[in-house]
């Protein structure tokens, strides 16, 4: 472990239900705030990976033949001991990647358990055993799950994996992002306490080449889940292939934001404005193009730039902040890059713009920033940014408007603002796996995947436990 005074001495695996210190090279745990390195785990060997492949492994037929009520009652006491550490799960969140607190309570700590509940009241009501017609057909577990999750949302990816495939009886081998380490290896302390038996639940740490493409080509492994850019999805997709296991892609997105010709501005602004830079713009399913009539452009930017001043750059550990850092020096030379590149393609800055924002010399802050009289066919309307940074494309009427919506190679989400009929009509439309309607409250039980190069496969609710199930036909 490297030599930090204030570093963490908290052990980097947990195989087999207890803490694994590791012998792979030491990665150091970064706060994006200030750069400080507070914390380092070790990259899983070979060996280690193979450990944990075989404590899932061993623990597979005891926790597939293990009823489901008994299995949802311990993911009922996993989302009570969650709801329970919640302060300290959003606490380490904000630390690891600079999620402000505030929405780290909201989000980062609140979603997980509402999405554990959800899967929880799936769960009850599922057909693990159905009849059609003469044959007998049955839901039965894959077998031992990889799973590779992200930074962005690091505990409610995590949850949306794992507790579905865990109802479903499957076993499992984590992998987290090597940027949000701890919050996953506490969850599964918190799992473990909830009782959940040895070896159901591993963890590995380590980076997504090294241990996250080791853990798609094991052979021990029946199916990767993976959520993360597409690039990587690729890279996953192509080690997994060697087995033929099965792999549910939740990859990138690029979401429109159709504002409707009589949709109210003030709520499509500050709703749209509030889904491009929250978790500082760093979600997949991010409202980062913001369509709107031709005729409506001037009026939509002008309440944009009264609405992006209530957005200040701050310190996330500071309560009021709405804008923290994005997750890493590389993040923000990388959302730098963009911003740079939308100007010298000719884009109308309105707001933001390159560098630091005034008065932060340090940390991995970003200007939020909005262009204007977008090209939809330009590097920054078509390429998945990952930052606070929201492009503002006009168009012509509703054919003019789908086109565009649907013309990346994402296919993730949209959402639409306006009459609801008129919306509803255009969402039919939209080749998206989800649209948001005038700010419909999240479901946590609707499926959630996406089309075209977003990746396949679903997660929440019925269809999130469906993904980890085999389904064989007995006919009599």
């Amino acid at each position: 472990m490297n030599a930090h005074p204030e570093v963490s001495p908290t052990p980097s695996h947990w195989i087999d239900g207890r803490a694994v210190e590791g012998a792979g090279r030491s990665i150091d745990v970064v706060n994006p705030a200030d750069a400080s390195a507070f914390a380092a785990v070790h990259e899983a060997t070979a060996e280690e990976l193979d450990t944990a492949v075989a404590a899932a492994r061993a623990a597979l037929p005891g926790w597939s033949a293990t009823p489901p009520e008994d299995r949802i009652a311990v993911m009922g006491r996993l989302a009570e001991g969650l709801t329970r550490h919640a302060e300290e799960l959003a606490a380490t969140i904000t630390r690891e990647m600079g999620a402000p607190i505030a929405f780290s309570r909201q989000a980062q700590a609140g979603f997980p358990v509402a999405s554990t509940r959800a899967a929880i009241a799936a769960a009850e009501t599922y057909e693990w055993t159905e009849t059609i017609e003469n044959s007998l057909v049955l839901h039965e577990p894959i077998g031992v799950v990889g799973a590779v999750t992200p930074w962005n949302f690091p505990l409610q990816q995590l949850v949306t994996k794992v507790v579905p495939a865990l109802l479903g009886g499957n076993t499992v081998v984590l992998k987290p992002s090597e940027h949000t380490p701890l919050s996953a290896r506490r969850f599964a302390e918190i799992a473990t306490e909830a009782g959940l038996p040895d070896g159901v639940l591993n963890v590995v740490q380590g980076t997504g080449p090294v241990v996250g493409e080791a853990l798609a080509r094991h052979p021990g492994v029946d199916m990767i889940s993976f959520t993360g850019s597409t690039r990587a999805g690729k890279s996953v997709s192509v080690a997994a292939s060697g087995t033929v296991k099965r792999v549910a892609l939740e990859l990138g997105g690029k979401a429109a934001h159709i504002v409707l010709p009589e949709a109210d501005l003030d709520f499509a602004v500050t709703r749209g404005l509030a889904y491009a830079w929250g978790n500082a713009g760093q979600a997949c399913g991010a409202y980062v193009r913001l369509l709107v009539p031709e005729t409506r452009q001037r009026a939509v930017i002008e309440k944009l730039r009264a609405a992006a001043a209530e957005y200040p750059v701050g310190d996330p550990a500071d309560e009021a902040t709405r804008v923290g850092p994005v997750a890493s020096e590389a993040q923000r030379e990388r959302v730098d890059g963009y911003i740079r590149r939308g100007i010298a393609d000719g884009a109308t800055l309105v707001w933001g713009g390159p560098g630091r924002p005034e008065g932060f010399t340090a940390g991995a802050y970003v200007r939020p920033t909005v262009f204007a009289d977008v090209d939809p066919g330009s590097v920054i309307a078509q390429e998945e940014i990952f930052g606070p940074v929201l492009v503002v494309i006009p168009y012509a009427d509703d054919d003019h408007a789908v086109e565009i919506a649907n013309g990346t190679v994402y296919g993730l989400n949209a959402a639409i603002t306006g009459d609801e009929d008129h919306a509803l009509a255009i969402a039919r439309r939209l080749r998206v796996g989800q649209v948001d309607v005038n700010g419909g409250p999240h479901n946590f039980q609707a499926p959630f995947g996406g089309y075209k190069q977003s990746g396949n496969g679903r997660e929440m609710g019925r269809a999130g436990i469906a993904e980890f199930l085999e389904t064989k036909a007995i006919t009599r």
